[in-house]
């Protein structure tokens, strides 16, 4: 029972501790933003269109704060009360104006300028600083979104005869899209069959291509290189053979050139081809001694 009840009092305390945490965050959390922000009251002699809770107060163009609350004080009178910065240079003299992002945009508490030795805002009774705006800013204001929208108006008034011919022919298009909607439906299932049919034509040359693991077209290559070197051994033997008959040619015209008849009538004995080869010329005077050559001897 010791036990149990120490460790429901380490529970509590731990829990305590936490809380205490939490509230002490969130206390000087609040704390801090107090410090960081006050009020300040801005009044309008005027519409402020535009304005809504929640908008942003900008100095030259850097946001500062935001709009808290936005109330009627009287019909001619708007009064709006915002949270800004502390450091924010707001003086007495500066400017109050309302901005707009935009056409159609929120609008935005414009402040701009002041003197660094003008005296700080004036206090209301409440003691909360205001600031009354320059009727003749919202003015400006007003007569430039004005002038914006003349503006507008005079450009489509001044080309109302083109405007009217593109709505018009916007509408001749869509009727003609609307007309020929199954002509492009079929247009489209033609464009579609064929991608499919590029579609299995690059599958079938990829099969055909076979990857890293070879198909098709591999063998095919394998067998015109195979082709290939057959040809060149066969075409180098046919060479050879050409040039060994070439040879043999060359050699039989050479002997028919130097004993045409025996190409002719072919090879004989020996008494044969003396007897048809023509007689020898005259032996010249030298050689008429040859008759008495000894007996052992042959003539030729």
């Amino acid at each position: 029972m010791e036990t149990r009840a120490n460790y429901v009092l380490i529970g509590a305390f731990t829990l305590a501790v936490i809380a205490a945490a939490f509230g002490f965050v969130l206390w000087f959390q609040s704390l801090h933003t107090t410090k960081l922000r006050s009020p300040i009251r801005i009044v309008f002699e005027g519409p402020a269109s535009g304005l809504r809770n929640g908008g942003s107060v900008n100095f030259n163009g850097i946001r500062i704060g935001e709009v808290v609350s936005v109330k009627l004080d009287n019909p001619r009178r708007v009064v709006a009360l915002a949270m800004v910065e502390n450091n924010a240079p707001i003086r007495k003299d500066t400017l109050v104006g309302l901005e707009f992002q935009g056409l159609t945009g929120v609008a935005a508490i414009s402040l701009k300028g002041g003197e660094e030795s003008a005296p700080p805002v004036p206090l209301d009774e409440d003691g909360v600083p205001m600031l009354t705006a320059d009727p003749s800013a919202l003015q400006d204001v007003t007569e430039s979104i004005r002038a914006t929208l003349q503006n507008v108006n005079r450009l489509v008034a001044d080309n109302q005869e083109s405007v009217k011919n593109s709505l018009r022919n916007l509408e001749t298009f869509t009727a003609a899209l609307a007309r020929n909607s199954e002509k492009i439906d079929n247009v489209m299932l033609r464009v579609d069959g064929v991608m499919s049919k590029a579609d299995n034509l690059m599958l079938g040359l990829n099969t055909i291509a076979g990857g890293t693991a070879g198909g098709e077209l591999n063998l095919m290559v394998k067998a015109i290189r195979e082709l290939a070197e057959d040809f060149d051994k066969r075409s180098g033997a046919l060479m050879a053979d050409g040039r060994r008959t070439l040879s043999d040619i060359s050699r039989a015209v050479n002997n028919f050139d130097r004993n045409p008849t025996r190409v002719i009538f072919g090879g004989g004995s020996s008494s044969n081809s003396q007897a048809a080869a023509p007689p020898p010329p005259p032996p010249p005077a030298p050689a008429a001694a040859a008759p008495r050559a000894p007996n052992g001897q042959k003539r030729q």
